[in-house]
């Protein structure tokens, strides 16, 4: 165990020293340049500062991910868990890898540094290797499963601009370009599958190709279900924007159904700590002078 936390202390030492290398190496390059071209000095504002440390920090974390070898099936599950999250930008996969071996390094140094071990030699840093393992896709979970519910929260009314659009003389597609550009501000994130979907059938594919594929995206259960009733409408000639304003009217009912049962459940879920806290302190307030007296009165006898 203590091979395995210094190498890597070892590890962790060894990148934080090549990125101030390459930084200082930078700086350098800065200098001549500025030495060689008085005329033109280079500024560097607050803002470019942090862009060129991300950046670093960036190509740090992209060297990371040949530490935990993975197979195209991890990384294409990986993908689409970052796709559900929002995050669609070509190195995400391996940041999300090079998170995984920095976020250990780095609670082993907070935890060697504060002194933790004195308390237990090896606890401190098995607890600091699971969760900085741990700790990154529990914020991609969180983030994802953030994601969805707002999604499906904003779907009626999405649903609502494309029966209006529809029903005002405008193509599926056409609503769907206008829903996207009008509600993106009330609704950014469904908002933004639809602009992906738009440009997914600009470049020639099928309608219906286009939102199967933004249901896959969204791993949202009713954007898989309203995909199927389009397809079937599509498919069987029917109007899309009845099927559009009857699923819309099903997913309202539906949300206050779930609101209904909350509050049903509000009351079992009162019961623990009706009984864990409450009643023990109106249990000593209603019976602790009673006992008190009855324990001096059998003192005095």
């Amino acid at each position: 165990m203590v091979v395995a936390i210094l190498s890597f202390l070892a590890a962790f030492l060894l990148i934080a020293g090549t990125g101030a290398l390459l930084l200082h190496q930078q700086s350098m390059v800065q200098r001549i340049s500025s030495a060689i071209n008085p005329s033109k000095p280079q500024r560097k504002s607050v803002g470019n500062v942090v862009k060129d440390t991300g950046a670093l920090l960036g190509s740090a974390l992209e060297n990371l991910k040949h530490v935990l070898p993975t197979s195209e099936k991890e990384v294409s599950a990986l993908r689409t868990r970052l796709e559900r999250a929002g995050i669609r930008s070509a190195p995400a996969v391996n940041l999300f890898k090079g998170s995984k071996v920095l976020c250990p390094l780095l609670l082993i140094a907070i935890a060697a540094v504060t002194g933790l071990q004195k308390w237990n030699p090896f606890l401190p840093y098995i607890a600091a290797l699971i969760i900085g393992f741990m700790a990154p896709d529990l914020w991609l979970d969180w983030r994802v499963k953030g994601r969805q519910k707002r999604i499906r929260r904003s779907l009626p009314d999405v649903l609502d601009m494309l029966v209006i659009c529809t029903e005002a003389g405008l193509s599926m597609d056409q609503a769907t370009a206008r829903t996207a550009a009008e509600l993106t501000g009330a609704q950014p994130e469904l908002c933004d599958e639809l602009g992906i979907v738009v440009l997914e059938q600009r470049a020639g594919r099928a309608r219906s190709d286009a939102w199967k594929q933004m249901a896959e995206r969204t791993g949202v259960d009713s954007i898989r279900s309203l995909v199927s009733m389009m397809v079937q409408s599509e498919k069987f000639g029917t109007s899309i924007a009845k099927t559009m304003r009857t699923h819309a009217e099903t997913l309202r009912v539906q949300r206050i159904q779930s609101l209904e049962e909350q509050a049903a459940k509000t009351s079992v879920k009162l019961v623990f700590p009706l009984v864990l806290f409450i009643f023990p302190s109106v249990f000593i307030v209603t019976l602790g002078p009673a006992i008190i007296q009855a324990l001096e009165s059998f003192k005095n006898h």
